[in-house]
């Protein structure tokens, strides 16, 4: 549920910073928010409050870049962490700045850990932890792969939900039923229709 949230968030205010003027996090919320009459004063006060601390919250693009970095199979959280931190930071500092920041720590923490690998991989594993180049190969495109995919999580399961009605599905096996052998069901109906004739 957090990571849809996150991932309409997100892909809100990509898409927002498509027009002339582009939309801070803030805005894309306010949109929706005033349009349905809920009072938005709240939202006036957390974006004071966040340009009053700037300089810190800035850093939570870094944050980003290292919670995109962590990105695994199991732990896909940390993508939806990460790309709400970058929400904020965004709010701070602006768009480009909060991902660029964001993407250059995951960057540098990426080729830490290949430099690391390639300087020893001479080492044979037996029964130790090792840095290899591959597993580092993998789980950075592993990690970029499931952080770039969040701001599409929210638009992709609302496709599915629109488009799940009008698609037919085949039949699967059902490995609990026993097969019907064909052949035995044409032969009987073969010998039906000799009788007959």
């Amino acid at each position: 549920m957090v990571a849809v949230v996150v991932s309409a968030w997100t892909f809100a205010w990509i898409v927002g910073q498509v027009g002339a003027t582009p939309l801070s996090p803030l805005a894309v919320v306010r949109g929706p928010i005033g349009w349905a009459g809920i009072p938005i004063g709240w939202l006036d006060a957390v974006g004071e409050w966040i340009r009053d601390r700037q300089d810190v919250l800035a850093g939570l693009a870094v944050v980003a870049g290292l919670l995109w970095a962590v990105t695994t199979e199991r732990g896909r959280l940390a993508a939806s962490t990460g790309w709400f931190a970058v929400l904020v930071a965004a709010e701070a500092i602006g768009y480009a700045a909060a991902v660029h920041r964001a993407l250059l720590t995951f960057g540098v923490v990426v080729a830490v850990f290949a430099v690391l690998s390639f300087l020893g991989r001479r080492a044979f594993v037996v029964d130790r932890v090792a840095l290899l180049p591959r597993g580092v190969l993998h789980a950075s495109a592993t990690a970029v792969t499931l952080s770039a995919v969040v701001p599409l999580i929210a638009p992709g399961l609302l496709i599915a939900g629109l488009v799940r009605p009008y698609v037919t599905v085949p039949p699967r096996f059902d490995p609990t039923r026993s097969r019907i052998p064909r052949q035995r069901v044409d032969s009987e109906v073969r010998v039906d229709a000799e009788r007959s004739a």
